[in-house]
């Protein structure tokens, strides 16, 4: 976010899921839509403009780690039951960056004013996100849950220019277009899984 916009950061990022889902599938409409996508980011990084390549490199980042939860959060939900996944590894990602907190900020980490900070960022940004993930997708269909997800980056556009006052460039947005609409194809037309039948 401090070398590209935030909605240009949040649609790098979604790379992330629509890669699993194109990964996963065997159709070859889902090789369409993945270089729709691909078209869309490859616009965003020779925007130019307040897009710079080191921005798009993390976001690239962002996206195989994103790409990773996804795959490893199948299987900690096999595994957990409830939210107890979730909490497991939200601790084992507290113990890992505890270092790196440490060596960076010393003993400013203990300022009260910067713990409380800190909590709020934690629970708004993980905690209660992910929380409220797992139970939509234990209510809503995954494919009525992929395309909803799919407006993250639109959202995350209109939050930079809400809060941050980034304005995009039509490029821009229509890069953001095409991965939203790859995003929306690779989930909306997946086949339904068969019913079972009644007993």
């Amino acid at each position: 976010m401090a070398r590209i916009p935030l909605g240009v950061a949040v649609t790098i990022e979604f790379l992330g899921p629509l890669s699993v889902a194109i990964l996963a599938s065997r159709r070859r409409l889902d090789l369409l839509w993945g270089l729709l996508a691909f078209g869309g980011v490859v616009m965003l990084a020779r925007g130019g403009g307040d897009v710079t390549f080191t921005g798009v490199v993390f976001g690239l980042f962002a996206a195989a780690g994103w790409a990773g939860y996804i795959v490893l959060s199948g299987a900690t939900g096999k595994r957990f039951s409830g939210s107890s996944g979730l909490a497991v590894a939200s601790i084992a990602g507290a113990a890992v960056m505890l270092p790196v907190g440490i060596g960076t900020g010393g003993t400013g980490l203990l300022d009260p004013k910067l713990l409380l900070f800190a909590t709020g960022v934690g629970l708004l940004s993980s905690v209660i996100p992910y929380t409220l993930e797992l139970e939509a997708l234990r209510r809503v269909p995954a494919r009525m849950f992929g395309i909803l997800m799919s407006l993250e980056p639109a959202v995350g556009a209109l939050a930079g220019l809400v809060f941050l006052g980034e304005v995009l460039r039509w490029r821009e947005w229509l890069a953001i277009g095409c991965v939203i609409a790859a995003c929306v194809g690779a989930t909306r037309f997946q086949k339904s899984p068969p019913e079972a039948p009644e007993a």
